[in-house]
């Protein structure tokens, strides 16, 4: 199985200058991008809704242009989930969690830590969050 996680700083962009093409020519399986900037809304039909994929997004609910996640997948997910289901830390759009036939695969975008203190605060507060929800049995230390 062949995944990709890539990165993008804007999805809108990376189409724009032509990466969108070269990193569908590699053909993964699946296909995880972060900080999207984008609603799907927004996003051409080609990268809305690419051939021979399942295509699933999340943005962030309070700021036009900034996070969120998408992941493209050849198979049909069981279930999908976006967000840890916690309205505080679903806001910005930066989780996907796709239940696949053989495993469940996370899409995270982890929060940046380095804009002041209350957004190292919400980074923090994200990470614990994170593990308490997806993790029980791990403990931060």
């Amino acid at each position: 199985m062949n995944i990709i996680s890539w990165n993008v700083n804007g999805l809108r962009a990376i189409h724009k200058k032509g990466s969108w093409t070269d990193i569908v020519a590699k053909n993964p399986n699946i296909l995880c991008l972060q900080e999207t900037k984008a609603e799907a809304v927004q996003l051409p039909e080609d990268v809305r809704n690419l051939n021979g994929y399942f295509s699933y997004f999340s943005h962030s609910k309070t700021r036009k242009g900034y996070s969120g996640v998408a992941v493209y997948t050849k198979e049909k997910p069981i279930k999908v989930e976006e967000g840890m289901g916690i309205k505080d830390m679903d806001q910005e759009g930066r989780l996907l969690v796709l239940y696949l036939k053989d495993f469940v695969l996370l899409n995270c975008y982890f929060p940046n830590g380095g804009g002041g203190p209350e957004r190292l605060k919400y980074k923090l507060e994200f990470y614990d969050n994170f593990l308490k929800v997806r993790y029980p049995f791990l403990k931060r230390t």
